[in-house]
């Protein structure tokens, strides 16, 4: 039933299947049409004729409101204009900077393909064909940038040193020389180069056309992102369901984690000798603990134990755009622990530390004192990003094995299996939220740990079955 008061059309309720339609009006538009608002309320099961209706007024009244206010969602809001809603009152409120800061990258490549689409006319088929293109050859979006003649012309006219270049950025000195020199290198690196010159990114450095596919995993989260962002628009009664579940979600590669068996982790160490030694002394402390990169960067002096060796991880550093490094939460409520180091660790802190306070007192005043285990040449804490790119070019000059800075928290896991430490111990000691997660993980680890078990009962059992 409609009402009206005033010429102005007030709020109705209809009976649509198992729920009720409310209507609003939002105005008049400029050919002087109506604007309407719909939004669909279904009832709890269990829920009197009384409570339904009581529930209804409720419902209309804040609906009502919500319209006036300019703050209404319905069906007919595009997947773009939800999401950025989403972001806001969801996201930013609840979730950690650092993957909000993922969520927004991967939304824009998600609104370049649906974001135009109507909520309410979203289709299981209009997902289908994003989850097919993702899996096309140029699929990948972290294009790489190739410096131009201008970043050479602009180092030589205003006679910068690569080291000035790499105190001005932030970045290490042998990734300022690779970017001059013409190798790929990131967007953010270019970025931070090219802020530091004061000059666009796109003047200096050229992207690179990239042919790679995306992965199946990298696809599953994409549609694991637009699902939660859906199945919070069905919540908040916005659709009613989630187009995501009539969809086959993409395939994700099992891959085996990447690390180093007990030979190679020797040989590494042993190439780190002839390594400067904050690079020495950081790439050790991640083999014999198996932190993450955020958690050895946000790393205080006041968290290491050097009469007990122990290290209290209790955070992490990051870094993003627009907002530099930062001191967080570490990645879960379980990833705080203090964990018991080997000496060789412990040494290599106290030398780092001796040598870090030699170039505080030679510095004087132009020392930053951040508290930092592994800082900048300044003080300033480091970018979790150097210690990669530090990382990645150590295993091309050494011909080590081709892993991944993260690899070494692996190698940590598998060689404890290996040597026979329970998965509880492991799974504590890499801050895992349950066993199941390590387990998981490091699968390969425990079937060669428990084929050595049967090989050791074998040999003790053995003689007493010839005895027989």
């Amino acid at each position: 039933m409609k009402h009206t008061y005033w010429g102005i059309t007030m709020p109705t309720i209809e009976k649509r299947g198992s729920g009720y339609r409310i209507t609003v009006s939002a105005g008049y538009d400029m050919q002087g049409k109506q604007i309407k608002k719909r939004m669909t309320w279904k009832p709890l099961p269990g829920m009197t004729e009384k409570q339904i209706q009581k529930e209804l007024e409720r419902q209309k009244v804040l609906f009502e409101q919500r319209v006036q206010s300019g703050q209404i969602l319905d069906g007919s809001t595009r997947f773009s204009e939800f999401a950025d809603y989403w972001l806001k009152e969801y996201a930013e409120k609840q979730l950690r900077p650092s993957t909000v800061a993922g969520y927004k990258a991967m939304l824009a490549r998600i609104n370049a393909a649906i974001g135009n689409i109507r909520l309410d006319r979203l289709q299981p088929t209009h997902l289908i064909q994003f989850y097919n293109s993702l899996a096309e050859s140029g699929a990948r979006n972290d294009v790489l940038y190739q410096a131009n003649e201008g970043l050479a012309e602009i180092l030589k006219s205003r006679s910068i040193t690569r080291q000035s270049l790499s105190e001005q950025s932030g970045l290490a000195v042998r990734t300022v020389s690779l970017a001059v020199r013409g190798e790929r290198i990131s967007k953010k690196t270019a970025e931070r180069l090219s802020a530091a010159l004061g000059k666009s990114f796109n003047m200096l450095f050229n992207a690179v056309e990239q042919t790679e596919k995306l992965s199946g995993t990298t696809a599953l989260h994409y549609h694991r992102l637009i699902s939660s962002i859906l199945e919070k628009a069905v919540k908040w009664q916005v659709i009613y369901a989630n187009p995501c579940a009539r969809v086959e979600p993409p395939k994700a590669e099992h891959r085996e984690a990447e690390y180093l068996d007990e030979t190679q982790s020797q040989q590494l160490l042993d190439c780190l000798q002839a390594e400067p030694l904050p690079y020495r002394a950081m790439i050790t402390v991640l083999l014999y603990t198996g932190m993450r990169r955020g958690e050895l960067c946000g790393l205080e002096w006041s968290d290491i134990d050097f009469d007990n060796c122990l290290i209290d991880i209790s955070k992490t550093s990051l870094y993003l755009s627009g907002k530099g490094i930062f001191n967080d939460d570490t990645k879960t409520e379980a990833s705080k622990r203090v964990i018991k180091i080997p000496n060789a660790a412990i040494e290599v802190l106290k030398e780092h530390r001796k040598e870090q306070l030699t170039a505080k007192f030679k510095l004087g005043d132009k020392w930053i004192e951040s508290g930092k285990v592994f800082t900048q040449w300044n003080g300033k804490p480091i970018y979790p990003g150097t210690i990669t790119k530090w990382f990645s070019a150590f295993i091309k000059k050494n011909n080590l094995p081709p892993i991944h800075l993260h690899s070494l928290r692996h190698t940590n896991a598998t060689l404890l299996i290996a040597s026979g430490a329970d998965l509880r111990t492991v799974s504590k000691r890499l801050g895992h939220s349950n066993m199941t997660t390590t387990s998981n993980i490091y699968t390969h680890a425990i079937k060669s740990a428990d084929e050595k078990a049967a090989e050791l009962l074998g040999d003790i059992l053995h003689p007493i079955k010839n005895r027989a």
